[in-house]
């Protein structure tokens, strides 16, 4: 069968391309930016890759063919202005597409919708599906609340909150009752509608087998890592106030944030569990979900994080646009260290931030990731996905890999922090010494400013990191 898969870089397409190929299945894979997209090893004939952004109208002078198709695309991290419009413009698009695709069965990832009065997202997400169900093809609505699952926003939140906060000050939300979901679980149902024809044309709703406050779900978190925590909840705190306070605690974009406390006020449990007489699954409770998110973190495993989406940085650029580093206009920082050990020296580069921290100064690093939480930025609390391979496009805390060629020994990074200009750091193995380039291109006197003061801290964070880099043992 050939299908066509949109959202192939997020986190549920990352994990469910590799299902599908498991099935023989033949793949397109739509994505806004090739360079971000890896063709798996092995699997070279059956996927074809399409670079397109459904903001706009798919070109008349192409055309695709195929059977089925996944619309994993949605909004909820970017930013709040206009997300509805930029939902509803993509599954238009979408939908001409697979008018002209003659395609058989569209299959729609949605969210709970039973309330009568519902968030935004939701709100849009329940468009989505109406503007879907217009298409030629009949359309299969799986509607899910909360995903839980190693590198799933709603799992790295929780687990944010539980393991830095022993004492939660909590607004009244923390009762809503949600049914919470596996990805695993989510997975099969998404694979196991396309082998239905009975599916063709249905709406189900997907949950777990638990229903949970969300008081529930993170006091289980704890009792899963036997950590004690209370939690206090306040009438007192606005939408506002909580948004600013997932924020800042988590690893969260403020956009983020926003969609999802609104989200959180509304109720988000299963009506009905029709898809089970369809479809035969083991469903995991929430605890099993959590060991085997944390089972897949410990054998860093993890297939997919919402980190490292655009949307989760507030990004809007393609990684082509900063492959070239600028040399005109900058101001540069270039050390170079000789190092005896070049494979040791390259698996240190390729091991920078996350877990093993940036080797020198990493508490200012740390205060640098504060500042910029401060003014709206992304932090350091990102992280990195998988702490021993790097992928273009990943994301190591507040930077953004541009390219990534381990034989060449080359790490180029790209700032999504809060700057007033643009700034690059890029490691690159020449002969047998490394060279360690900080560039950045500033915007007006502000830039100028902002890198004449950081000049004493460049010098010897990045003279002490580029030793360390050279001399770390691992």
């Amino acid at each position: 069968m050939r299908i066509l898969l949109t959202g192939a870089t997020g986190y549920i397409g990352k994990r469910l391309l590799p299902e599908l190929l498991k099935k023989d299945h033949e793949v397109i894979c739509v994505v806004r930016d090739k360079s971000r997209f890896i063709i798996p090893s092995g699997h070279e004939s059956k996927i074809d890759v399409v670079e397109h952004d459904f903001l706009n109208p798919f070109p008349d002078n192409k055309s695709l063919n195929f059977d089925k198709a996944y619309y994993l695309l949605h909004s909820m991290s970017g930013n709040t202005r206009g997300f509805e419009d930029k939902e509803k413009t993509c599954a238009e698009n979408f939908t001409e597409l697979a008018d002209r695709a003659n395609c058989e069965q569209i299959i729609y990832l949605s969210g709970l919708t039973n309330q009568e009065e519902l968030s935004k997202h939701l709100e849009s997400r329940k468009m989505v599906e109406y503007i879907l169900q217009k298409a030629k093809a009949p359309l299969t609505t799986l509607k899910a609340g909360i995903i839980v699952g190693s590198g799933s926003a709603s799992f790295e939140i929780i687990r944010d909150l539980v393991e830095k906060l022993p004492v939660m000050v909590a607004p009244k939300w923390i009762n809503t009752r949600c049914q919470p979901i596996a990805i695993r679980n989510v997975i099969q149902y998404l694979t196991g509608v396309i082998e239905h024809d009975e599916c063709k044309g249905n709406s189900y709703d997907i949950g777990g087998p638990e229903v949970l406050t969300y008081r529930e779900m993170l006091l289980g978190y704890a009792k899963s890592r036997r950590l004690n925590r209370k939690i206090i909840s306040v009438p007192i705190m606005t939408p506002r106030l909580s948004s600013r306070w997932l924020y800042f605690v988590t690893s969260t974009t403020y956009n983020l944030a926003v969609n999802l406390v609104d989200s959180m006020k509304v109720e988000v449990v299963c009506e009905e569990n029709r898809i089970r007489e369809v479809i035969q699954t083991d469903l995991l409770t929430y605890k099993e979900s959590i060991d085997l998110a944390f089972s897949r973190i410990g054998q860093n495993l993890v297939a997919s994080s919402w980190k490292d989406s655009f949307v989760a940085g507030n990004a809007t650029y393609d990684l082509q646009d900063f492959v070239e580093v600028p040399q005109y206009g900058c101001f540069k920082d270039i050390k170079k260290k000789t190092a005896p050990d070049r494979e040791k020296t390259i698996n240190n580069v390729f091991a920078i931030g996350g877990n093993r921290g940036w080797y020198y100064g990493n508490s200012l690093w740390k205060l640098r990731g504060l500042l910029d939480k401060l003014v709206g930025g992304v932090g350091l609390r990102r992280g990195r996905t998988n702490q021993t391979r790097i992928d273009e496009g990943d994301v190591i805390d507040f930077w953004r890999v541009i390219v990534a060629n381990r034989d060449k020994g080359r790490l180029l990074l790209y700032a999504e922090m809060k700057l007033p200009g643009e700034a690059w750091l890029e490691f690159n193995m020449e002969g047998g010494k490394l060279v360690q380039t900080a560039t950045f291109r500033p915007r007006g006197i502000a830039g100028r400013l902002y890198w004449y003061t950081m000049l004493p801290f460049h010098a010897f964070i990045f003279r002490g990191m580029l030793r360390n880099l050279v001399e770390y043992k691992q």
